[in-house]
């Protein structure tokens, strides 16, 4: 009876773990490639070497992609683990750190990267030099516990992790122009008084995207863009009306524009954001993430006491 070889655990290796991890998730070469930081042909290689390393199939190719096969759903748990101790492991040498030195990696809106975490970025660099950020102005929610972040700036709750979370603030969404518009509009009686700006088609679903379809009515947006800071700009050219966060409003230069009563009692209800500062427990003494951490909230705390 022919035995299968023996799979030797010196031939193994933590990224062939991240591989077949990424593989796994993605169910695309090309986007396991992205996820790696490599490209399309160095992932088939790898992996080629790795079923010819374990002599099993772990992927089915097919044209839509690539699919687990029995072998690899088997293995599947397994690397899980593997990656969560591989985590404890690298949070754990972190915390043996003693310098405010290296990189921390952000994440957040790309309107808090702007009008948040850039004005203090200035004295937090100046005061520890060895101290290094990557930010990343997304959407998108990174997840902390797999480190695709080290902290991340959010208007939503983690919906899971062994995360530390600490409320920053609660933000008022306000209807805001240039000051040329606000003095024209001399105040707002009517919704279709005001040309407006707002959200396309792909943020349509955001709560003042949702707010806007449901209490201005009957307008056509002169200007629509799924970029804040798009809207933010366009308003601040003279175009229109705009609603935003209180804080942009400011950084933008721009003026609240004051509804009518009618109007406030027609919306009922302002939009609203909270934002939340977030990192994994393990970090939150890591010196450089502790430092970084520190400096946001004391910036806000004072910014709130003016």
């Amino acid at each position: 009876m022919h035995r299968k070889p023996a799979v030797r655990q010196e031939d193994l290796h933590w990224d062939d773990v991240r591989l077949f991890l990424a593989l796994c998730r993605s169910r695309t070469v090309h986007r396991a490639g992205q996820a790696l930081g490599v490209d399309a042909s160095t992932v088939s290689r790898r992996l080629a070497l790795l079923e010819r390393t374990m002599s099993a199939t772990l992927f089915d190719r097919g044209r839509e992609g690539i699919s687990p096969t029995k072998s690899a759903e088997d293995l599947l748990p397994v690397a899980e683990e593997m990656e969560r101790v591989m985590t404890r492991f690298t949070n754990a040498a972190e915390g043996l750190e003693r310098e405010v030195a290296g990189t921390v990696r952000m994440t957040c809106p790309p309107d808090v990267a702007e009008v948040v975490l850039a004005p203090l970025l200035g004295d937090l660099l100046g005061r520890h030099p060895a101290l290094r950020l990557e930010i990343d102005p997304g959407e998108a929610l990174r997840d902390l516990t797999r480190r695709e972040a080290d902290i991340a700036l959010r208007t939503v709750l983690p919906a899971r992790g062994d995360l530390l979370v600490t409320k920053l603030r609660t933000v008022r969404w306000v209807l805001a122009a240039s000051p040329k518009v606000a003095k024209e509009l001399g105040g707002l009686r009517a919704w279709i008084d005001a040309p407006w700006i707002s959200w396309g088609d792909r943020f349509s679903n955001v709560p003042p995207a949702r707010w806007f379809a449901s209490h201005v009515k009957g307008v056509d947006p002169v200007v629509r863009s799924d970029s804040l800071a798009v809207q933010l700009s366009v308003a601040k050219a003279d175009v229109g009306v705009v609603l935003a966060p209180e804080p942009s409003v400011e950084h933008y230069g721009l003026v609240p524009i004051k509804p009518s009563a009618a109007l406030r009692e027609e919306a009922a209800s302002w939009p609203s954001d909270e934002l939340f500062l977030v990192t994994h427990r393990a970090l939150r003494d890591v010196p450089r993430v502790h430092a970084v951490w520190d400096a946001i909230v004391a910036k806000l705390a004072e910014r709130a006491k003016r």
